[in-house]
């Protein structure tokens, strides 16, 4: 079976990430006259080193990327980090965000896991989402309970926290999980959003499950959310079917 037949069992819409960076620049130039030096990016997903090494090379033309994310996505950076990269933006061109938690899915079908450079066997990703999902099960995080030593991992449990039945009660539940941080991390870019002054024309939203694969394979996303915002009047369109169609 192909790589992503594999992971298109799990997550059907899945491309790989290069895929969706040339299908988004596309669109930009087509839709909104853009270039690649007009967009200034940033992205909230995981530190992980695998995002690192399998970062797609082509958002590299864009501007940036400004680095919002900690552990699995979670945008720490805050209204500062929103703020900041905004303002470097330029005057005519636009605010690119992608955000998202990331999952592993091995080549023979292991949710949850890869097998990462140099390593013999299998291990984890994403790492921290595993951790606080053990805690969960374990009925071991207890509320507000949130640490300076910890605070990122202690951030996440406190999120499967409030959604424990329904993620305790998946066949899946680390999907589940990860479902359910996508739902955070999408709920707190809003709030960023709407709290951040953007001196530009246009502001990308882009929101999935990133999908991680074993070494020497790509990365892949499952899209959620594809907003083009015209920044004058607010106004919202839902890219996400001319993304998914276009070539």
């Amino acid at each position: 079976m192909d790589y992503l037949d594999t992971i298109q069992r799990f997550y059907p819409n899945a491309i790989n990430t290069s895929e969706g960076v040339d299908r988004l620049l596309n669109l930009l130039r087509r839709e909104l006259g853009l270039t690649t030096s007009q967009v200034m990016s940033a992205d909230s997903i995981c530190s992980d080193d695998l995002n690192t090494i399998e970062y797609p090379q082509r958002a590299y033309e864009m501007l940036g990327p400004f680095k919002m994310g900690g552990l699995n996505g979670f945008p720490f950076t805050g209204l500062t980090g929103m703020g900041a990269f905004a303002h470097h933006v330029p005057k005519d061109g636009a605010v690119f965000v992608f955000y998202g938690p990331h999952i592993g899915i091995s080549r023979d079908g292991s949710v949850g896991e890869v097998f990462r450079p140099g390593q013999a066997g299998a291990s984890a990703c994403c790492g921290a989402a595993h951790a606080a999902l053990a805690k969960l099960m374990k009925n071991d995080i207890r509320p507000g309970d949130v640490t300076e030593l910890d605070y990122q991992q202690n951030t996440i449990e406190q999120i499967f926290l409030r959604h424990g039945p329904r993620i305790t009660g998946s066949v899946q539940p680390l999907m589940t999980a990860t479902e359910v941080m996508y739902e955070a991390i999408d709920q707190r870019i809003g709030v960023l959003v709407e709290r951040t002054s953007y001196p530009s024309r246009h502001l990308i939203l882009m929101g999935g499950i990133l999908i991680n694969t074993d070494h020497g394979g790509r990365s892949h996303v499952s899209l959620r959310r594809l907003d083009f915002v015209r920044l004058e009047d607010g106004n919202h369109t839902d890219m996400r079917d001319e993304f998914l169609a276009s070539p």
